[in-house]
């Protein structure tokens, strides 16, 4: 048996950004969210199969590359690099797969997928009427509506569908939901968000349509049997949870695997946590694990989107402060759940309070000590060995984790600032700067335990802020001051 066999294993995805626009900070929080637990599993010993990608079928699509006059293949490759390139961007975790909705494996998975289903007796066929919103890329009932627009995408207009589609049996599921929902307190979380869901089920379902006619929206995968249809995008791209894990050609690694973690936003309860469920268990697969809903970002109050001009690009972000900014900011001054706000100004005050002021300051003055007055390096001990709780008073607390297990990511970066918050109030409080002069030996050891302490912070960094903690781990080990400040002053 190898090494990587004999360890546990961990499937965590995000969900798959639609490539009819730039990347915006609202992915970023699900994935910077998802890499961290990613991270987190892995500094456990999991072995971790860290999933993202992105959806490239359905009408927006292909609409975005007809107003472009692009090819549609070549306009989805186009955006769908930009989203692979947050993988650098965003420091994300090495090893991470990325998924396309045009892959060719992917293409076979959810035909094969489709094929079950409707051997089982789930699917069938109809003519039908239907509000529909293409934002959302949903079905819409009068009660879902406000003023006769979505919530979501209150700037677009419904559409009414008429046309003969396949339908999948939704309203069949209903009992068996319910039970999974009872069954699993913790399915969902947060649980408001559980809440929300289980009375969705509770008030009755509908079933669905899962395809298009060709002649009216040609870029999709083809329904089996009936080329005038394809796959509606929904069916088609949640098929890469299992796709991605090798499902049904490689059930060797399917079965390690299976089943998954999922981050989305709201605006994806239903689609995760009813109508997926729902679809494994037509063909027979196990639910989902976990689900983790996030809330929205906003600009100065209001709702991000394309037609009022405030989406953040991360990839600017990053340009300007660095990657590590931009995940402290999604880890910290972001609720993991609900929504919040985010402006330039907020995010530029929090950078010179908690990085530049804050961490960056704290490494700099215990290594610049360090440097002066130690002859070598503090023998810390490797990461994990400390992780574990191993050669120092002050190893990661268990705090720290206990949040991490509850995926409370915004509480266990405060754990973290909480300790450079204390191990500075140490140095103001002992001021071994001052005490050298005349109890050199004393001072020497207190140095010893701050650059120890600093350490094991960078452990929990190691988590949030990959390449900072990296920064440190290296200044302690040469036992000098690092050559430039980690996180510079913005003014």
């Amino acid at each position: 048996m190898t090494e990587r066999k004999s360890q546990k294993p961990a499937y965590i995805t995000t969900t798959l950004p639609y490539v009819n626009s730039d990347p915006h900070i609202g992915f970023a929080l699900e994935i910077v969210h998802a890499d961290i637990i990613a991270r987190y599993k892995k500094s456990l010993g999991f072995d971790v199969f860290f999933n993202t990608g992105t959806d490239e079928h359905g009408i927006k699509v292909h609409t975005k590359a007809q107003e472009q006059g692009k090819d549609t293949q070549g306009y989805v490759d186009e955006y769908s690099q930009k989203f692979r390139d947050l993988i650098g961007e965003l420091g994300l975790s090495e090893g991470i797969n990325f998924i396309r909705t045009t892959d060719e494996s992917h293409k076979k998975s959810a035909q094969a997928f489709w094929k079950k289903c409707f051997d089982a007796g789930y699917i069938y066929k109809k003519n039908y009427s239907v509000k529909y919103c293409v934002g959302c890329e949903l079905e819409k009932t009068d009660s879902e509506l406000v003023d006769g627009k979505c919530v979501f995408h209150p700037s677009l207009a419904i559409e009414l569908i008429e046309e003969e589609n396949y339908f999948f049996k939704f309203s069949a599921f209903q009992e068996k939901l319910l039970a999974l929902y009872s069954e699993r307190p913790d399915f969902v979380i947060p649980a408001s968000r559980f809440n929300e869901i289980k009375a969705f089920v509770e008030s009755g379902l509908k079933d669905f349509s899962i395809s298009r006619l060709r002649t009216k929206m040609p870029w999709g995968i083809s329904v089996p049997g009936d080329d005038t249809q394809v796959m509606y995008v929904w069916f088609d791209a949640l098929v890469n949870y299992i796709s991605a894990i090798g499902w049904p050609s490689d059930m060797e690694k399917f079965q390690r695997y299976w089943p998954v973690i999922q981050f989305a936003g709201k605006d994806n309860l239903r689609q995760q946590s009813a109508m997926w469920q729902a679809m494994l268990m037509a063909v027979g697969l196990a639910p989902s694990e976990k689900i983790i809903i996030h809330g929205f970002l906003t600009s100065a109050g209001q709702k991000m989107s394309k037609s009022l001009g405030n989406v953040v690009n991360p990839k600017e972000i990053v340009a300007e402060y660095g990657t590590d900014a931009l995940r402290y900011f999604l880890a910290r001054e972001v609720s993991t759940f609900e929504d919040s706000d985010f402006t330039a100004e907020k995010f530029k005050e929090s950078y010179n309070a908690n990085l530049a002021n804050g961490i960056g300051n704290l490494t700099s003055r215990i290594m610049k000590m360090a440097q002066m007055h130690l002859a070598e390096p503090v023998v810390v001990g490797d990461f994990a060995s400390v992780y574990a709780g191993e050669n120092s008073k002050n190893a990661i607390p268990q705090e720290f984790k206990d949040y991490l297990d509850a995926f409370e990511i915004q509480k266990a970066t405060d754990v973290a600032w909480k300790y450079i918050a204390d191990l500075d109030s140490f140095i103001q409080q002992s001021e071994p700067f001052k005490l050298v002069k005349t109890d050199r030996e004393k001072a020497l050891v207190l140095i010893k335990e701050m650059v120890v302490s600093l350490h094991n912070i960078a452990g929990m960094l190691d988590i949030i802020i990959p390449q900072t903690a990296e920064k440190i781990r290296s200044a302690i080990a040469q036992n000098k001051m690092p050559s430039t400040p980690l996180f510079a002053r913005k003014d």
